[in-house]
Order: structure tokens, then sequence, then C-alpha cells
């Protein structure tokens, strides 16, 4: 019964576990607050106004189960907004029902990552709101993929409360990467699990500008595995599945959501974008892998499909191992990622994945694009790299990054000739997930900046850098916070005018 609890409640301790995820930069964060005219080295382009958002998983309360992982943290957005050459930071936590009794119990009451049969009570909505934070129809959307979103207001942090469009939206779960369609402002959307926990079920839907739900189309799948992300062009939806695989027995017996499964392949489910359904998805079929998050996917003039994303041909989660407890170690280099090419033809009746083209030598991941070409033929794509011939020194931070294996700079590859340029912060410094800003509104594909949150392990404290696209060698600005914020998972830049805020 909600508001009671199912175990008895445990006296806990109020201090993290001397576990790494909770060690050097992965200390939570637990901050709530606002430090204006951040401290800024060079000058910040005039042509960028507006907010970068992100979020991390950063617990308030210290969790009663033991070795959690990281991803099992409250939400906590930070924005930095800046205009006129000037940076304020802002950072809250959403407001999640989670978040809500846990403050008021004082302890934590949610057990392990995605198993509800752990917790101590019952949620309504079990969500932590701490993988991506997207902006939508004047709303930010703290996602999570498993639950409905939450809506917050894009200018205050508050929370407004569980996002369901309005009544309207068909699925139980909601993914942490929605596309926003350029051309149209269409929101695509789906959820897998989308029945409940250990469904195969998945719903894809659309949000028109004016908060309509439509395009509504369920398929099922052919294990429930996870979909962290999908693509969209503009006549199919695509949907790769990790090897990750959900048991509901297992979960009733306080295991874990996710078990690597080498025994099935990598699924890659093709839908057309109207009117999908069973009888007309396609599940191509290739070798066991690991799909990373999409760069993009489009269509050729003979009516083919090129998806690029980043793939592993091993488990990249090694906290969720094999069903024997077997997982890679990461040390080894058996976790690379690379950006990798399908060209699919949906028509084919042959299931069986063609060889993805390695499009570019680096080990990689978090890609990103110009947003404008969604959907459409891109030609550069962004993303952070782990390269030791950047320079980091590795001896000197190895007992500060918290088991996290670091990704020490940004590259910059352009897929019509090839040429790869990288931007390396520091020697002791590590990348999160780079934004692509545009120099402009009719600028070219490509042309504008890249902003980046940066740890700074000597120092311990977090950086904000911008970088110019025309010269990927030094960055033009570093603006700097008083404190460490630790990793996190995505985030987004929205223009002043898009927030409907003056550039003035």
């Amino acid at each position: 019964m909600a508001g009671h609890f199912r175990n008895q409640p445990p006296t806990g301790s109020q201090a993290f576990g001397k576990f790494p995820q909770f060690s050097g930069i992965m200390k939570p964060s637990r901050f709530e607050g606002e430090v204006q005219n951040l401290e800024v080295e060079g000058i910040i382009p005039d042509g960028i106004n507006g907010t970068f958002y992100r979020v991390m998983p950063d617990p308030q309360m210290v969790p009663f189960i033991d070795n959690d992982p990281w991803f099992n943290g409250d939400g906590n957005i930070s924005a930095f907004r800046i205009q006129n050459g000037r940076c304020h930071f802002k950072q809250r936590y959403v407001r999640t029902e989670k978040f809500v009794r846990e403050r008021q119990a004082q302890r934590a009451l949610l057990g392990k990552y995605r198993n509800k049969y752990t917790d101590l009570v019952e949620f309504q909505v079990r969500s932590t709101a701490n993988t991506n934070i997207f902006y939508f129809n004047g709303r930010l959307l703290a996602c999570k993929e498993d639950s409905p979103a939450y809506a917050m207001d894009p200018v205050t942090l508050e929370t407004i409360g569980i996002e369901d469009f309005g009544g309207q939206m068909p699925s139980l779960t909601f993914t942490a990467h929605p596309k926003l369609d350029p051309v149209t402002n269409e929101l695509h959307c789906f959820g897998y699990e989308a029945k409940g926990d250990g469904t195969p079920d998945v719903c894809y839907w659309t949000v028109s500008p004016d908060g309509k739900v439509g395009n509504i189309s369920w398929v099922v799948a052919p294990a429930v595995a996870m979909i962290h992300d999908f693509a969209v062009t503009d006549n199919w939806v695509l949907f790769p599945l990790n090897c990750l695989t959900c048991d509901v027995d297992r979960l009733k017996t306080g295991g874990e959501h996710w078990q690597w499964t080498p025994e099935i392949p990598f699924y890659l489910g093709v839908m057309p974008r109207h009117g999908g359904n069973n009888s007309n998805v396609k599940w191509f079929r290739g070798p066991t892998a690991f799909p990373g998050h999409t760069a993009n996917a489009h269509e050729t003039a003979d009516g083919k499909i090129v998806f690029d994303l980043p793939m592993a041909k091993e488990n990249v989660f090694v906290w969720w191992p094999d069903k024997e407890g077997n997982a890679p170690d990461p040390k080894s280099g058996a976790c690379r990622t690379d950006l990798s090419r399908y060209t699919i033809d949906p028509r084919s009746d042959d299931l069986e994945l063609p060889t993805a083209v390695i499009l570019g030598p680096d080990d990689c991941e978090f890609p990103r694009i110009d947003d404008r070409v969604s959907s459409k033929k891109h030609s550069t794509v962004f993303y952070i790299v782990m390269d030791p011939a950047l320079g980091t020194d590795y001896q000197a931070i190895a007992h500060l990054l918290g088991g996290f294996a670091p990704y020490n700079g940004i590259g910059k590859l352009d897929l019509n000739t090839g040429a790869l340029v990288k931007y390396s912060p520091g020697r002791t410094h590590i990348v999160q997930e780079p934004v692509f800003i545009p120099r402009s509104k009719d600028a070219a594909e490509g042309d504008g900046y890249i902003m980046a949150l940066v740890n700074n392990l000597s120092a311990m404290v977090s950086e904000l850098h911008i970088v110019d696209t025309r010269d990927f060698t030094q960055a033009q600005a570093i603006i700097y916070l008083p404190m460490n914020l630790r990793i996190g998972l995505h985030g987004n830049w929205v223009d002043s005018q898009d927030l409907g805020l003056s550039n003035d």
C-alpha cells in the first residue's frame, strides 16, 4: 500500500560507501542554488545567447542498496544562462515523487535500479528523471526512459509535474531521447517496456507543436531489451535493441533489471514512420553488440537508410554482467565503441544486417550533429573521444576517476572528406557530452560552436569549454565553476529566442 513500508526500513549510514561511483569526480554534488557571473577566461562569442541545460544522476540520500550503480541517482538539472558575454549558473533537483518522499522521510526509499520489488514503499511513478533534459513547447522535459518525463519551468527550474501531454500519452514509458523534427517541429517519441516492466511492447507517437498526440504505432520487439536511443528519417523509424535484457522473475527475486545476453543477436527494428504495426515492422539481425547513442539517420535517393551510431562488440555497461557474472575489463579496450554506419534497404526480405562501415579511428561516444539537419543527410559529426595521443596524464588522475572510463577530447569528423580534428581540454581534464550551437540561424551545417562540460581533476572543479568549429585546436572561452559536477548523461542548448527571452 502506497506510503507504507514493505520491509523494515534500514537504520542505514549517512555516508556514501567507499565505492568508485561515489568517489573522486563521481562524488555526489547535491548542490542547489545559483552562482552569478561565473569567471570567464577568453571571450564568449556574441552569437551565443541562450541556455545550456544538462542533467546528472546525483543522489540526495545515501542509498540503502549496497554498491548502487551511479545511474540510480536523482536528476539534478544544471542551467548555464549565457547572455552578452556573461554566464550565470543555476542548479535544481527535479521534484519527482521519489525525491519528495525521500526528503520527507529523510532517508532513501527507492531500491535497486529499475526494480520496484526492492523498494521500501510503493511509488505511483518510479522515476529519477536523471537521463536527459529536453526543451519542447515552452517546457523542459526531464526524461528517464522507464517512466513519463517530468515538466520543468525553463527559467526557474521549478518542477511543474508529470508530463503526460494532457492525458494523451499512450505508453507507460517515455524515451530519454525524443527527436524534434526541424521542419515540422513535431516531437517524435517512443517508449519500450511500454506496458510495464518486462513487456516486449514498443510504442511510437508524435506530439504536434500545438500539443496533440498522434501517429500512435504499437509493435512487439523480438526481445525485452534496452532501446536507449532511436532514429527517425522522412519515412522510417529505427529501433536499435541492446543485448541487455530484462526478466521479471529475476526482478522478483531482487535481481538486476538488466543482464547482458550474448545469446541474442543485435536487432535493429525498421518501422514505417506513418502507420507502423507488427505486420510492417522488420527486425534486422546482426552479431551480438552494444549500440550506442544515435548520431543521425537519413534516406538516400534510391530509398535506402543510412544510420550512424557508435557500436561496441562487448558489454559497455560492465556493472550488469551476463548470467555467469562475466563482464569485460574496461581497461582492456574490450568496451571500445566505433562510429559505425549501416546502409539498409528497408524493403529487403533479407533480414541479415549488412556489415557496418567504421567512419572514424576513435574510441568514441555521445555523437552530436547540427540538429537543423536531423533526419536529413548530415556531413559533420562531433563526439567525445578516448585518445591517449592527446597527452592526458592518466597516472596523475587515475585515482580520481571514480572507476569511470574517461573521454579526454572532442572530435570533429567531416564525413565527406574524412578529415578529423580534435580538441584537447588539458592533460588532467576529461570531457562530457558536447552540444552544437549554430553560428547564426542561416549558418552552414556544422558552422558554429561546440560547448561541453569538462572535469578538471587537478583542481577538482568543473569548467564549461566553448570551441569554435572553424578553429578546433583551442578554446574560444572557458567558464569556471567553483565546484565539481559529477559525470552527467545528456543535455541540450536552447537559444534565447526559442525560450522567449530577450538577447538584450
